[in-house]
């Protein structure tokens, strides 16, 4: 540490506010908020770090600044703002390959709707409703809003002295003639804001309403097209699911899911006690912190928020942050009304489990997309592993194998096998271990199962792999490989080669070396072999229970 930076640390006030670390080419590589400065910035250089990346921002700080707030809220109004003027290195960058749409109410004296990507924002071109991460259901609603308010659909008229045609088929009032007054328009733009905002019954009772009004002044047409528009919004409504009866609840319910690299989050959209949306969202990380990914992502969601705010927040995930009251103090400053949240237990853990359904469904989908991908690349994905875990064969077929039991009891195995990247099901096996029964002991477990398996080599249906993944460390590894030497199997070029997957750090194991090696978080190869393991390791407990079952039923329990 250099003399600058001590003198610095020492004299950092015990105050709230945000702290900024440079490295030797003065760049911002994190930014960082705290209660109070001086315990979170000494916590950085005066304990040890198990987070490997802390330690690595650690010996790399040259600099340190800060800036002093008020409170713990404008701290994190103002961390918000810096991570997103600077993107530090070491600060969570959420990245994902869609720029989600919004809908535009152009600030013009007679406004259109628009859809605009998120990057074109601008708070000077009008009012934003967002974003919409289904994009085929924003287009959906864009044609049943036109259809439902006659708004204006040209930004410059087509003609100078007459109307186009869509003020002949009613989809424009023609403001550009002046067909329509400001102030009549201004009311539609305001039902169309209404019905934006998820206020879909207060947006009934005014078109009601101006129906009733039309009616009584025998403005019959207009009453007719209002009538419509009425049903037209009553039909949409009917088919939202109603979550709770008679109520005017508006609440965000948000469950986060994280598996082999891939982050799902799903917020559920409840207005006036009605289901009215649902969004997604999907991220590929490397090194994950679930929860400090979440805090990230529900900071930039709820800061760039152009619906109206829901007035609770329900999530479990958001307990795992901790601080509820900054977090709502934060929410009211930049939403101007109160907002309160709740951890999804009670009444609400229905709701929760609801949202931790779709998020799975997300999980899943993102899943299947990221194996068809490697599908596609498997020529790549295959060279990359061979090249990597020192192969002598291409992996065309790879077969792995795990242990499943209860202290011992009912222990079975799997075998499943992947041919160019995807599961061949037609050549999964399972296997009653005998050897075992009442003395829980993997390895010896792993043994027999693989001696069963190996001495069928050349057999039909039993085609020779060409390389088997064992799940579990070196020892594993080490046990299967004596075994292997025992029936003279022949291993590497013209053989099969071996491996182990540690699942704590994804280590993979070559035999005879004590050094293991980690690919890439973020790549096709780890996550094809994770995807192997975690095959193989569902294969194996599904069998389990169902043994499990069978026994307890033939035994009268």
């Amino acid at each position: 540490m250099n003399e600058l930076l001590l003198e610095t640390i020492k004299l950092v006030p015990e105050q709230p506010g945000c702290y900024l670390y440079y490295n030797k080419d003065n760049e911002i590589i994190y930014v960082g908020k705290a209660k109070n400065l001086k315990r979170r910035v000494y916590s950085y250089f005066h304990k040890q770090h198990d987070n490997v990346k802390t330690s690595v921002l650690v010996s790399q700080i040259e600099k340190l600044e800060y800036i002093i707030t008020d409170s713990e809220v404008e701290a994190l109004i103002l961390e918000s703002h810096l991570i997103k003027q600077h993107k530090p290195r070491y600060n969570i960058l959420l990245k994902d390959d869609k720029k989600y749409p919004y809908f535009l109410i152009t600030d013009e004296d007679f406004p259109r709707i628009q859809v605009v990507r998120k990057k074109n924002l601008n708070p000077d071109k009008g009012r934003f409703y967002g974003p919409y991460t289904d994009v085929g259901a924003m287009y959906s609603t864009l044609d049943f809003l036109k259809k439902l308010f006659p708004l204006k659909q040209c930004k410059t008229p087509k003609f100078s002295n007459r109307p186009c045609l869509y003020y002949h088929i009613g989809k424009c009032l023609a403001p550009c003639q002046g067909k329509v007054s400001p102030e009549e328009y201004q009311k539609l733009i305001h039902k169309v804001e209404l019905f934006l905002s998820g206020k879909q019954s207060e947006l009934l009772k005014q078109i009601q309403a101006q129906m009733q009004k039309y009616s009584e002044e025998e403005q019959f047409e207009k009453a007719a097209k209002m009538r419509d528009s009425y049903l037209d919004l009553q039909k949409t409504l009917e088919r939202q699911k109603v979550v709770y009866e008679n109520t005017k609840l508006n609440e965000d319910i948000i469950s986060v899911l994280y598996e082999d690299g891939i982050l799902a989050i799903v917020i559920m959209m409840i207005r006036e006690g009605r289901l009215i949306d649902k969004k997604d969202f999907t991220y590929f990380v490397e090194d994950i912190d679930k929860t400090e990914y979440f805090e990230t992502f529900f900071r930039e969601y709820y800061t760039n928020l152009k619906l109206e705010f829901p007035d609770k927040i329900i999530s479990k995930d958001l307990e795992e942050i901790g601080d509820k009251e900054l977090y709502q103090d934060w929410l009211r400053v930049i939403s101007g009304k109160k907002v309160s949240i709740s951890y999804g237990r009670g009444k609400y853990k229905e709701l929760y489990e609801l949202a931790t359904k779709n998020a799975n469904n997300v999980l899943e989908n993102a899943k299947l997309k990221k194996m068809a991908q490697i599908r596609d690349d498997f020529n790549d994905v295959g060279s990359y592993l061979a090249e990597k875990l020192k192969l002598t064969n291409f992996p065309n077929r790879i077969e792995c194998y795990d242990i499943s039991h209860i202290q011992g009891t009912n222990t079975v195995a799997s075998m499943v096998v992947f041919q160019n990247g995807l599961p061949k099901k037609t050549a999964y096996r399972k296997f009653k271990i005998k050897t075992t029964e009442g003395k829980p002991d993997d390895f010896a477990s792993m043994k027999e199962v693989l001696t069963r398996r190996l001495a069928k080599l050349g057999e039909p249906k039993w085609e020779k792999p060409d390389l088997i993944i064992i799940d579990g460390g070196k020892g594993q590894l080490s046990s299967v490989m004596q075994i292997v030497e025992e029936m003279g199997i022949k291993v590497g070029e013209g053989g099969i080669d071996f491996v182990s997957l540690a699942k704590r750090e994804e280590e993979v194991f070559l035999p005879k070396q004590s050094k293991s090696i980690l690919l890439p978080r973020d790549s096709n190869a780890l996550y094809l072999i994770q995807r192997i393991r975690d095959e193989a390791h569902r294969f194996a407990i599904t069998y389990h229970r169902d043994l499990r079952s069978k026994n307890i039923r033939n035994n009268g329990i």
